[in-house]
């Protein structure tokens, strides 16, 4: 596969280990008005190097906290990565997301009966990127963009932005 790091343990997933502070912005919608707050997430090998755990958490204005966990592995069959997520807020998924690598970023789509969410988690130098985008399973009038209502749902809007600092 093109494109692809090589597989070595954790290798691929090694630009993200440590403990990254920064902030999250998040776009206006039914969860709220657009705001940014203060977070942290750290990613650390486990299970002897086998795999790589994520934890993300911020705080709200008014005391109220959100925390998500993720566990990155590796899929050498496919040469690829799987990514197990939950956090204080969604159902659990009843199985991993399979991820790929777009221009040196981890993308992931992840689908439910209400929509689908995209991440890219990408780093440059000291600083993590990652974007979360939305999709609903409402379709797009036919008068909007074309080839956008094809069935699938709107077009992917963007949700949170997450930059962080390694700290």
């Amino acid at each position: 596969m093109e494109g692809f790091p090589p597989v070595r343990g954790p290798g691929v997933l090694a630009r993200f280990l440590g403990h990254w502070h920064g902030s999250t912005r998040f776009a206006a919608g039914p969860w709220g008005p657009e705001r940014t707050v203060e977070a942290d997430v750290t990613y650390r090998p486990v299970a002897g190097g086998v795999a790589v755990v994520q934890s993300y958490r911020h705080v709200e204005l008014d005391g109220t906290h959100f925390e998500g966990h993720g566990v990155f592995t590796l899929d050498p069959d496919h040469r690829n990565v799987f990514w197990y997520y939950v956090d204080n807020v969604s159902p659990a998924p009843g199985a991993p997301a399979r991820c790929t690598w777009h221009d040196g970023a981890l993308r992931v789509e992840r689908h439910g009966s209400a929509g689908s969410t995209r991440h890219t988690l990408s780093v440059d130098g000291d600083e993590l990127t990652h974007v979360t985008e939305l999709r609903t399973g409402a379709r797009k009038a036919a008068d909007e963009e074309p080839g956008v209502a094809d069935g699938t749902g709107s077009a992917y809007v963007p949700f949170m932005t997450s930059r962080f600092q390694r700290s």
